[in-house]
């Protein structure tokens, strides 16, 4: 069997009214060299008969089918852990995909082999599949140092490098989806300190918001960890300081393991310095009814990038 050049993972959990669109929107791609592969977090709704119509339909699928609820981080670590590509790319069971997208992201990487991540602008639509909302990108994650490419992610609003198409071999070389507070962030932010990131000026990635969407289903700190890892739940072990110290954390272990040069880690760590306390000075200002872990401050947080919570 000749293995494809690119794997798609795509984790769902209750995902049936959507799921059928966006797997039309991968199998329709003009680029077909790929794999679709499906795990199904143990669904309780009509998700596993989705996914068995289109296995049968399209040899590109492998869907697998979790025999208990691993959480949605292991289970988006499992759909990468299964790839066989030398690319790879996240999808959500809810999101659309312009034709030519995959087509255009695999061909910026093949031109610039610096490039750890393509991927495109981002248009919002709605349940009806209608764009209501076109964003462009305005992160510097093109910028040629690794400092300046943190930074950025650190303090500019948006993006959804998340599920742009990665180089499998820097995948492999960052810490997996973590469960902890804001744990899509700090995997981008591991990947951009080993390249940089290329955007397709154009909106070809539709993110589709619906009430279920993770960061408004799961609207306080420890709702969306344990949404990630049912571990979480337990207020003993995972307190919220952990939660949150685990997220600086992340930042802080990505520097460590980059291999960039001492002068760009230095910048990183002072880029994270003045991230950290900017981030406590809002925080302690806020009323309390806007604190993290508030529906109103995890509303806010939607905008910046949306989570991978809801699968």
């Amino acid at each position: 069997m000749t293995m494809p050049r690119l794997s798609i993972g795509l984790p769902v959990y209750n995902g049936e009214p959507y799921l059928a669109e966006s797997i039309e929107a991968l199998l329709s791609q003009s680029y077909s060299d790929f794999e679709l592969i499906i795990s199904d977090n143990a669904s309780t709704d009509g998700t596993a008969d989705v996914c068995d119509r289109y296995r049968r339909q399209d040899s590109r699928i492998r869907y697998f089918r979790q025999p208990r609820n691993l959480g949605c981080a292991p289970n988006h670590n499992f759909t990468a852990a299964q790839a066989w590509g030398e690319l790879f790319k996240w999808a959500s069971s809810d999101d659309l995909y312009h034709r030519d997208l995959l087509k255009l992201c695999v061909d910026a990487l093949d031109a610039r082999p610096d490039v750890v991540l393509a991927h495109s602008w981002t248009a919002i639509v709605n349940p009806a599949s209608s764009v209501t909302e076109r964003i462009e990108y305005p992160l510097g994650t093109a910028a040629l140092s690794p400092a300046q490419r943190f930074r950025s992610l650190l303090f500019v609003e948006g993006g959804d490098d998340d599920g742009g198409v990665i180089r499998m071999s820097v995948l492999r070389r960052v810490a997996p989806l973590g469960s902890y507070w804001h744990s899509d962030r700090t995997i981008v932010a591991e990947l951009a300190l080993y390249g940089p990131f290329h955007m397709v000026p154009d909106w070809l990635y539709f993110r589709r918001e619906h009430p279920a969407r993770a960061l408004r289903a799961y609207p306080t700190v420890r709702g969306w960890c344990t949404n990630m890892d049912s571990r979480r739940a337990a207020r003993l072990r995972h307190p919220l300081a952990r939660l949150y110290g685990e997220y600086i954390w992340g930042y802080t272990s990505a520097i460590q393991r980059a291999p960039i040069s001492w002068p760009e880690r230095r910048a990183c760590y002072h880029a994270l310095l003045q991230w950290a306390a900017s981030r406590t000075f809002r925080v302690s200002a806020m009323p309390l009814a806007e604190q993290p872990g508030s529906a109103k401050s995890a509303e806010h947080a939607s905008l910046r990038r949306p989570s991978r919570g809801g699968e």
